[in-house]
């Protein structure tokens, strides 16, 4: 037996919950794994120096003989992590009140974190987030990896997923909006003024929400027996200088479009700017429909007809499941959608004869 007074040895940690009977030591999965057993122990108490080839392939075997680490609210950090692929628009402060509103009622603060226009955070962040232990990590227009995931997960650190670039599936919490429903509801505006040649400056492909607010756009005009012309149709980024090099080239066509739905309301303001330069009148000549309703929507000349997705909205509802999982409670849904609004402005007029 030690003595009272006798320290620990360095490689010791505090004790993880061990596996079902019968299951592996952690000398044997050191062994399976090709390491040694102190750094097994670090990998199963969250310690973020070990490499993360190593850490996905102890991680591995930890899970396959039913280790898991112990919950210990102690050691998690009064913050959330909140990142981002880009934070350089006015999108993004809409996200960031929604969850620093949660935040201040909860006595936590917030962490920002970009991604450099990556869909996918790289593992130094990783690392970053199994070193402060947040609360939860909200991540937005972004995704991690099954080995992200799993990393995460085995600390018991909660995330979700804001507008997710791709499918989310069954197993990751997420909040939404109702994106396809929006692209249709900005088109059918469009169609009952009369307009026919409708164009469209899309968000990048890979993103989900933008497959699908273009989705809508094509359901509507087929509902109206409308033929979908390729010719109309502009990938964009989401940015203002994507929105004028698109409307650029929309509007310069023999048979321009007499009305365009740009994907955002940043490609709105491009096309607004495209349009003056080429000296046509908004709505008089073409009529704009965007998508966000930032605030910046109501203050342009003229203000512009938009869909309004609730980002504050869905930024709070992402915070407080992300901490309701933390705390171990299971919502009775963790893919959540918000319902998109058409927002009619002075942008749109009936098409001129």
């Amino acid at each position: 037996m030690r003595p009272a007074n006798a320290h620990p040895r360095p490689e010791q940690e505090p004790s993880p919950e061990g596996p079902a009977a019968g299951g592996a030591t952690l000398a044997a999965i050191a062994r399976a794994a090709g390491v040694s057993a102190p750094t097994v122990s670090k990998v199963l108490n969250g310690r973020a120096d070990v490499a993360p080839a190593t850490r996905t392939r102890v991680e591995a075997l930890l899970r396959q003989h039913g280790y898991r680490r112990r919950r210990s609210p102690a050691q998690q950090s009064r913050m959330i992590d909140l990142v981002f692929h880009e934070l350089e628009s006015s999108w993004a402060m809409e996200v960031i009140r929604g969850v620093e509103n949660v935040a201040r009622e909860e006595g936590l603060s917030l962490v920002l974190s970009e991604s450099a226009g990556r869909l996918m955070p790289g593992q130094t962040w990783v690392d970053g987030v199994l070193a402060r232990r947040p609360a939860g990590v909200i991540l937005v227009l972004s995704d991690l990896d099954a080995a992200q995931r799993a990393q995460l997960t085995s600390r018991n650190i909660p995330f979700v997923v804001v507008d997710p670039a791709g499918d989310p599936g069954d197993d990751l919490p997420s909040v939404g909006t109702t994106n396809w429903q929006g692209g249709l509801a900005a088109t059918r505006h469009l169609l009952e003024l009369g307009h026919t040649r409708i164009g469209v400056i899309g968000g990048p492909s890979r993103m989900m929400c933008s497959r699908a607010r273009i989705d809508g756009y094509r359901s509507a005009l087929e509902a109206a027996g409308v033929p979908v012309d390729p010719e109309l149709l502009r990938e964009g980024d989401f940015h203002h200088e994507a929105g004028h090099a698109a409307g650029m080239e929309l509007l310069r066509l023999p048979d321009r479009p007499t009305a365009v739905f740009t994907g955002n309301d940043l490609q709105a303001l491009g096309l607004y700017e495209a349009a003056r330069e080429l000296g046509l009148r908004i709505p008089e000549d073409l009529s704009v429909v965007g998508f966000d309703d930032l605030p910046l929507a109501r203050w342009v000349g003229p203000p512009l007809t938009t869909v309004r997705q609730p980002l504050t909205e869905m930024a709070e509802a992402a915070a407080r499941l992300v901490l309701d999982l933390g705390r171990g409670r299971r919502p009775a849904a963790t893919r959540v959608d918000l319902a998109t609004t058409l927002v009619v402005r002075h942008s749109t007029a009936p098409r001129r004869n």
